[in-house]
C-alpha cells in the first residue's frame, strides 16, 4: 500500500503543478491590443550575424531600403507613422549636462570624430555627422556622409519634437548621476514625465530613475535577470518575484516556454503585479546585439492574441505580420485587427 502512495505522489504533484499553471482554460484579455516598441526607431540594418560588443556596425550596413538613421527625429517620426506605439532610444549624460541621444560609446563609427560619447559636449556633438560610417560596401561608398550633419538630437528636443510620442529609455552608462539626472527632468517637467514610456539598461542610473521618479517603470541588466531567475524557481505557486512588480519584464521569446504558466497565465500574474511583459526575440549565447521580432520566423513565436508588448527592429515590416496573424492594435494607428 505505501509504495502505491509513493507511487501516486509524483503524478499527483505533476498535476497540481499542470492545473496551476497551464493557460489552457485562460484567454488573453480580448480588449487588449498588441503594443509595438520599435528599437532605435526606423533604422538602417546590418549584418549581425558577426556582432559583437566593440563591431562597428556602421561599417555592416545592409544596402539601404530607406533614408532614416537611427536615434534620429525623423527615424523616430517615421517609426511613430509605422505603427510604434513606443521607440526605443539611448542616451548618454554630456559634461554640460545634456542628454546626448546616440547608441554607441564611442564616436568613431558612425561619425567623423573620435571620442567617447559622453566626455564630449553637447556643442560639439551638435556639429557631427551621425551618418558618416555607414557603409555597405566595404568602405567603396558612404550614402548617407553629409545627410546626418547636426542630426544628434538632445532629450528634451525629442520630446519637443514627437509630443505624442512615449519613449523607452536606454541608458549606456553605468553612471548613477544618468539616472539622477533623468530624474529631475521628468520631475520637473509632466510632458517629459508623459513621454517617457519606462527606462532600461545600465543598473546604476536605470535603478536609480526607477527610485526617484514615481511609478516610472524599468528594469536594469540586474533586476530583469532576477526577476526571471526567481519566477523560474518559485513561479510554479504562482509567486510573482518583487523584482517583477511594478515594472517591464523583457522575455526572450524562444525561452519564454520556460516560464510557468506561459503565455497567458505568465500575461495575467505579470498583469496583476502591475507589469508590462515585453517579448524580445531570440536569445543566444553571447549575443552582443538586441535581438527583436524582426521576421516571420520569429513573429510565428508571438502567442496568437498576445496583448503585451513586442520589440523589433524592422517596424517598417510589422504591420503585413501583424495583420497576417490577426493581431489587434490601437485603432489610431495604422495597425488594425485583422
Amino acid at each position: 500500500m505505501k509504495w502505491k502512495i509513493a507511487a501516486a505522489f509524483p503524478l499527483a504533484l505533476a498535476a497540481a503543478l499542470w492545473i496551476g499553471n497551464t493557460s489552457l482554460f485562460s484567454r488573453f484579455p480580448s480588449d487588449k491590443p498588441l503594443r509595438i516598441i520599435a528599437h532605435r526607431g526606423q533604422h538602417q540594418l546590418f549584418d549581425a550575424s558577426h556582432v559583437e560588443n566593440d563591431t562597428c556596425t556602421a561599417s555592416q550596413m545592409l544596402p539601404p531600403t530607406h533614408a532614416f538613421l537611427e536615434n534620429s527625429i525623423a527615424g523616430m517620426k517615421a517609426a511613430f507613422d509605422a505603427g510604434a506605439d513606443v521607440v526605443e532610444l539611448d542616451v548618454h549624460l554630456t559634461p554640460d549636462k545634456q542628454f546626448a541621444v546616440f547608441h554607441d560609446w564611442t564616436l568613431d563609427c558612425r561619425t567623423e570624430a573620435n571620442g567617447v560619447t559622453e566626455q564630449t559636449p553637447m556643442p560639439v556633438l551638435k556639429t557631427l555627422d551621425i551618418g558618416y560610417g555607414y557603409t555597405a560596401d566595404g568602405g567603396r561608398t558612404f550614402p548617407f556622409r553629409g545627410q546626418g550633419k547636426g542630426l544628434m538630437p538632445t532629450l528634451p528636443e525629442v520630446f519637443a519634437a514627437l509630443p505624442d510620442g512615449r519613449f523607452l529609455i536606454n541608458f549606456k552608462s553605468r553612471r548613477r548621476e544618468e539616472g539622477e539626472a533623468l530624474a529631475t527632468l521628468l520631475n520637473a517637467d509632466a510632458a517629459a514625465r508623459a513621454a517617457t514610456f519606462g527606462v532600461y539598461g545600465g543598473n546604476e542610473p536605470t535603478e536609480t530613475a526607477v527610485g526617484l521618479v514615481t511609478a516610472l517603470p524599468g528594469y536594469s541588466n540586474r533586476s530583469a535577470k532576477s526577476c526571471l531567475l526567481n519566477y523560474l524557481a518559485l513561479g510554479w505557486s504562482g509567486h510573482v518575484p518583487e523584482t517583477c512588480r511594478n515594472t517591464l519584464v523583457p522575455v526572450p521569446a524562444n525561452l519564454a516556454f520556460l516560464l510557468w504558466g506561459w503565455p497567458e497565465r505568465f500575461y495575467d500574474r505579470m498583469r496583476a503585479a502591475g507589469s508590462d511583459v515585453v517579448l524580445i526575440g531570440p536569445f543566444e549565447a553571447g549575443d552582443a546585439g538586441s535581438s527583436g521580432i524582426d521576421d516571420s520566423r520569429t513573429w510565428a513565436m508571438v502567442p496568437p492574441g498576445f496583448p503585451g508588448l513586442v520589440w523589433t527592429n524592422v517596424i517598417e515590416k510589422v504591420k503585413p505580420e501583424v495583420e497576417r496573424r490577426g493581431f489587434c492594435a490601437l485603432p489610431s494607428k495604422l495597425l488594425i485587427c485583422g
